[in-house]
Parts: structure tokens; sequence; C-alpha cells
């Protein structure tokens, strides 16, 4: 098929990429002159592991190219993916104006093609408040008039940074809404070569399929603040999480996925889509009262964890607390295996150091320069791991990297000031910690003081 990509995001660009890899000739258009410029020259502008590699050998083929010219990306599509960022307020409300700008282009193309042209189909793919997909359409209506044919489609994507390439070409189930039944078809030929795994495409309404991603991030997010609200409940009782969650995992009814305690979620996807249910919510009058509750917990994690550095040094020199002392962060971005910084809990924390007086030095593996961006100089950002840990008063470890699973502790000692370790990731055993003398603070489990 002859497809294009609206946005080179990250949607855009992995949706992109891996369908040109099944042999369809793919446009990526984007309004960044400078991100086309890249992507032409084989760089990548978000890192995703997996994607470079794909992207140079699709290029090198033929099937995949870039453009800032909507005519020259739409003119011979099957298909157009609107693939572009819909951010939110704080209330969750959705700024619908890039989808908007996407549909008022495309509908220019349509109209300059004239009626002859075979019918594109216009698939949304960037996550929308329910009905925004029919919203697109009257909006390339309005522009092409009643005789310059067309049909829209929905197809919520349902990609994990930093494992976006395996999800994509295996997903557990591709979900479609269309208007007619021959859309659906075509979409089922276009996802074939994914779903041979045996897992199913599912063929729907429009509004169903733009629900189902919300609801299911939302179910999502539900599971990592209820792990963590019984995880603060296991500290007050002095229960181990750890325990709790295996044998309350091991309930086939329950399952493992996202029971993880630890900071909350972050991200693009689980802050966004849990504010946009509750705000749909207050639009049709239907109360949220979960949503509220997923989204609250989730905020109050990262504070309850502040708390907890907090109180270990104003017990320690009152009324002093963290003036002038120096923390250094294991991580930055939101997850392993992404240099995404959004909504992540890393940030919340070092801002909060920062503006109760202490130094902050951080190290991520692949974060490290988007966190300039959105810092700037206010703290330091180390190339080594180590090497942030000279004279720190405390670690607290934020994202769990692999590299930060087996340290050299002893090392680590040397290198600190003081030996005290927050790990908000519950990355190591409370008899690891009392062996090498380490005060420490986890997530749902009794603290370790060093004697």
């Amino acid at each position: 098929m002859q497809l294009s990509m609206v946005g080179t995001g990250y949607v855009g660009l992995v949706t992109g990429v891996c369908l040109s890899n099944t042999g369809n000739h793919v446009w990526c258009l984007d309004n960044n002159p400078a991100k086309i410029d890249m992507l032409r020259a084989g760089k990548c502008p978000i890192y995703e592991p997996g994607l470079v590699e794909l992207m140079e050998r699709n290029t090198a083929a033929g099937r995949l190219r870039f453009t800032t010219n909507p005519m020259e990306a739409h003119r011979d599509a099957d298909m157009i993916f609107i693939c572009v960022g819909t951010p939110s307020d704080e209330r969750g409300h959705t700024d619908l104006k890039y989808i908007l700008g996407a549909a008022d282009d495309i509908g220019d193309v349509l109209k300059q093609l004239g009626p002859s042209q075979k019918p594109k189909v216009i698939v949304v793919k960037s996550t929308v408040p329910v009905g925004t997909t029919f919203l697109v359409r009257d909006r390339i209506r309005e522009r092409v008039g009643p005789s310059i044919p067309f049909e829209v489609a929905d197809n919520p994507e349902f990609l994990k940074e930093g494992a976006a390439i395996d999800d994509f070409n295996k997903p557990d189930r591709v979900v479609v809404g269309v208007e007619k039944e021959s859309v659906g078809e075509q979409m089922k030929d276009l996802y074939d070569p994914f779903v041979r795994n045996g897992h199913p495409i599912f063929v729907m309404d429009v509004l169903s399929a733009e629900m189902v991603k919300y609801a299911s991030n939302a179910m999502l997010a539900c599971k990592i603040s209820f792990i963590n609200e019984i995880a603060n409940l296991c500290e007050a009782y002095g229960a181990n999480v750890s325990r709790v969650r295996e044998g309350m995992c091991s309930d086939r009814r329950i399952g493992n996925q996202f029971l993880y305690p630890g900071l909350g979620y972050g991200g693009s996807c689980f802050p966004k889509d849990t504010l946009a249910c509750i705000m749909m919510g207050e639009k049709s009058g239907v109360p949220t009262p979960v949503n509220k509750a997923v989204h609250d917990l989730n905020q109050a994690q990262r504070d309850r964890f502040f708390t907890k550095i907090m109180t270990h040094f104003k017990a320690k020199d009152a009324p002093g607390g963290l003036t002038g002392r120096k923390l250094c962060f294991w991580g930055i971005a939101f997850k392993p295996r992404t240099d995404d910084i959004r909504e992540a809990p890393a940030i919340t924390l070092m801002r909060k150091a920062l503006s109760y007086g202490a130094k902050v030095a951080a190290f991520d593996p692949v974060a490290n320069e988007n966190a300039r961006r959105e810092m700037g100089p206010s703290f330091e950002i180390c190339d080594d791991m180590y090497q942030a840990l000279e004279g720190a008063d405390a670690l607290i470890v934020s994202t769990d990297w692999d590299e930060f699973k087996s340290p050299d502790f002893d090392r680590v000692k040397r290198l600190m000031r003081s030996r005290v370790i927050f790990d908000g990731r519950n990355l190591y055993r409370l008899s690891q910690m009392s062996t090498n003398g380490f005060t420490y603070y986890s997530v749902g489990r009794a603290p370790v003081m060093a004697g």
C-alpha cells in the first residue's frame, strides 16, 4: 500500500517505519524542517531500541521517505495516518489544534486532487477524545465539499516506550474503528502481517475504538496506583509489599503486570489519558471517582516519597533539612529504555529538592540531553553514574535501568559522603543493604537503618 504519516513523533515514526518494513511505501510528513533533515540524514529524534536500524534499512530500500510537503506525502496515498500530538492541560482538557491542522492540510490536498481520485482513508491514530474522528471527518468534508470521496477510521496505538518495535510487530491486538465494512477489510489487509501469531484484529464502530484506548490506559494506571496504595499500607503495618505482591499476583485473575510499587506512573500516556477520562466525565455529566482517585494517588505518591527524604535529614540535623545537601539521582526518564522525561517522577523530585536548597546531580543512560533542555543549569548532569555519586549525602534511585540493579556497592560507599539510599523502584534486597551498611528506604517495605 501507499501510506503517509502526519507527524514524525513517537507514534508516527514507529508506525511508519514498521509499516514500511512489511513492504508498504511510506511517506513521513512533518512541518519541522530540522526534524525532516535529521531523518533524511539517518538520525532519529527519539530514542527507541531497534528503530534506527529499521529506518536505515527501509530508507535504503526506497520504501521510507520524509518530507515537509503535504501534497508530496498524500498525493498517492491509499491511507493517511494522523499521528500528531494531543497535549492536554492539568485538568485533562485536550488541545486538538494539531489534529485539526492536519485535517485542514489533508482537506486542501484532496481538494486540489479533485473528485476523480480514488477514495483515501483518513486514519486517526493519535489518542483523541471520543468523537474526534468524526470531527476530523466533518472538518475535511467542510473543506472539500460533497463531491470528493474519502473515508475515516480510528486506529489507536498500544505502544510501550522502550518496547515499541516489538509491540507493533507482535501486537496483543489491533483495534480499528470504521464506518464502512470495506474500510475494515482494508485495515485487516494492512495489519495481517503483524497478527500471524493468532492475535485478533477487532473491527468495531469508531466511538468504541476511540474509547478502547482510554479504557485500557486508565485500567493500567489504576493497577499502578492500587499497588502503591497497598505498599503504603504495608509500610504502616510492617508488612513487606514484595511478599504481598507475590501472593497476590499468583492469582491468575489478577496477574502480575503493572503491579509494581514505586514512584507512580509518568510519560505521555497514563497521566494524560487518565485526566482525559475525568474530563470526558465532567463534560458528559458522568462521575469518574475511580479515575480521580487514581490520578490523585499517583501524584501523592511522589510527595510521600519526598517526605521520606525530608524526614530523614530533618531527623539528623533539624532544622537544616536539605539545605546544602547533595542528592544524587540515578535515572531521569520516566521508565527505562526511553529518553522520555514527560511527567517523570525524577523531574518532580529534583525540582522539589532544589526548592528546599539541595544540590542535585543526576545520571541517565539516554535522557540526559532532554533533562538539560527541561531543567537548564539548575542541577548537574553527569556522564557516569558513579561520577554523580561523588560527595553525595544520599542516592535516589528513580528509574529502574538495568545498570542500576547490580552496582559496585563498595565503590558507592567510597564515593558518598553518607551511606543513605532512597530506592523508588525497590531494586535491592533488604538483607543486601543491611550487609553493606546502608541506611535504606524503599517503597512498601520497612527501612533498613545502618548501625
